[in-house]
């Protein structure tokens, strides 16, 4: 199995060469692309310096300026289509909150899934280091978005998941419209409309240690208006349910 790891930046040289590091690391022996939004700090710089310790196995999308989260997903999605060279594509974060360790957890489950997410609200998964306050409001804004889509997923905000790419062909990368936690919802939802596959597995995730957090209140608000807006206007690319694959009734429903 050929995996990628792609991980958008925005000023993280603080923590760039730790996850890189780490996910190169694994035993499933991942590439990487870091899709950096033209970090001032030298995040760039640093995965060049990456890129040149381990050739062949880090690449490096510099983008003009912060243009945002899904923005750089869907950059680095269509670069990895682009090349053809991967099966399984994983999204993660660079600030240690997504443990490296748990991309085995993921890829464990992608044999009988199109995408698996890394669940911090199944059996077994755990917010650390989060205030009461984060933690509710997450808790709840998952809810919500669970409520107003109609589906069954636990963890509709979470941003570590394992995509094959034949899945991310079928949805049309390049439609994806909302962006921050929006992004996370869209994508997940849209796989579901498509036919796919999708499974949770327990994750632990970790406040940050070093840097500043890109949350803000004008991304809390954009996701809470992207729900209705993903609902109400489906994706010209979305295949519909039983149509997408071939095979038992059972194999388009998505699992709690």
């Amino acid at each position: 199995m050929r995996v990628l790891v792609v991980t958008p930046t925005y000023n993280e040289v603080e923590n760039v060469r730790r996850h890189v590091e780490a996910v190169l690391a694994r035993p499933s022996r991942p590439d990487v692309l870091i899709v950096d939004d033209g970090s001032p700090d030298g995040t760039a710089a640093e995965v060049r310096a990456l890129a040149a310790e381990h050739p062949g196995r880090v690449e490096l999308l510099e983008r003009s300026g912060k243009l945002g989260l899904g923005t750089a997903y869907v950059a680095g999605f269509r670069w990895a289509l682009a090349e053809q060279r991967w099966d399984v594509v994983v999204q993660m974060d660079v600030d240690g909150s997504h443990d490296p360790e748990a991309i085995d957890d993921l890829l464990a489950r992608i044999d009988d899934a199109d995408l698996v997410i890394g669940s911090r609200y199944v059996p077994g998964g755990q917010v650390a280091d989060w205030p009461w306050s984060r933690r509710t409001v997450s808790w709840v804004g998952n809810l919500y978005a669970r409520t107003v889509l109609r589906n069954r997923i636990r963890d509709l905000t979470g941003g570590f998941k394992a995509w094959r790419t034949d899945l991310l062909t079928r949805l049309d990368v390049d439609s994806f419209g909302a962006n921050g936690y929006g992004y996370q919802i869209e994508t997940t939802y849209r796989a579901l409309q498509a036919g796919a596959r999708v499974v949770e597995v327990p994750i632990v995730f970790r406040d940050r240690e070093v840097g500043e957090s890109k949350m803000s209140t004008g991304i809390a608000l954009e996701a809470v208006s992207a729900v209705w807006r993903i609902r109400l206007r489906p994706a010209a690319s979305a295949v519909p349910r039983g149509r997408a694959r071939s095979g038992p009734d059972d194999a388009t429903q998505p699992r709690p």
